[in-house]
């Protein structure tokens, strides 16, 4: 499949202007978890402080099902997907007055419909589409052909970037997860319910570990990162420091 998703990434870190103290030896960081384990919340925080790009798959993926949902695409047709998929324009641009990066599907801010619980009980079952993933898949592939790049999904480090000089696997408790979904659903401006949110997780991590198609998995030489009891900063240095030092060596090696 071509695939016809574009990607105008207009994030204020795109532009490597980098400090006196720049990070020159470019490489690219794999994040996989479970939802609600803070994956992106480590990668924008990540990205941000190396200068580097970053791009949130599941945004990708939510945005596919978004374009399913109000289309009314039958995913059990191979051919209704496959013009769906032709029809679809992905990109992710900067949004001023929340200084974070909106989801685009094709030409409008969608950012908040995405993170709807009726997207998030769907989307599962649309990214255990073959075609779906082989689709998305190919975009993420070209975004790390220039690497500088932070990219947060399930599949990061074992199928998208199997390379990636550092690979994380992310977990946390049942009861953090629910209440970080719960946050983040607020912080939308969208309502939820703890039971809910409970059993969606609950079905998403089901699907998402037992697809036939690169399921959830934890890379062979990933770290794995239990947060549930960790402050973002303390989680953030711990990976920083991390990427830090596959930097210089990568430096070194060069």
């Amino acid at each position: 499949m071509k695939g016809n998703v574009s990607f105008t990434v207009s994030f204020q870190f795109c532009t490597f202007e980098l400090s006196s103290q720049r990070i020159v030896k470019s490489i690219i960081i794999a994040i996989d978890g479970f939802s609600g384990c803070g994956k992106s919340t480590l990668a924008k925080a990540l990205a941000a402080s190396l200068n580097y790009r970053y791009i949130d798959t599941g945004a990708m993926y939510r945005a596919v099902t978004l374009y399913f949902l109000e289309n009314n695409v039958d995913i059990e047709d191979e051919k209704s997907i496959e013009e769906a998929l032709n029809n679809i324009i992905i990109e992710f641009k900067h949004n001023p007055n929340t200084n974070q990066t909106d989801t685009f599907l094709n030409g409008e801010d969608r950012e908040i419909a995405i993170r709807t619980l009726r997207v998030a009980n769907f989307v599962s079952p649309v990214s255990a589409i073959s075609a779906v993933r082989r689709f998305l898949v190919h975009q993420q592939k070209i975004m790390g052909d220039q690497r500088a790049l932070v990219m947060d999904g399930r599949d990061i480090g074992t199928v998208v970037f199997p390379d990636a000089e550092v690979k994380i696997f992310m977990v946390a408790n049942d009861e953090v997860r629910i209440q970080r979904r719960l946050d983040e659903m607020q912080t939308k401006g969208v309502l939820g319910n703890y039971d809910d949110v409970a059993a969606n997780l609950k079905t998403r991590d089901l699907i998402d570990t037992s697809r036939i198609d690169s399921p959830l998995a934890k890379a062979d030489n990933a770290i794995e990162i239990d947060n549930s009891y960790l402050t973002r900063d303390e989680q953030f240095q711990l990976v920083y420091k991390m990427a830090l030092e596959k930097i210089g060596q990568s430096q070194n090696e060069n």
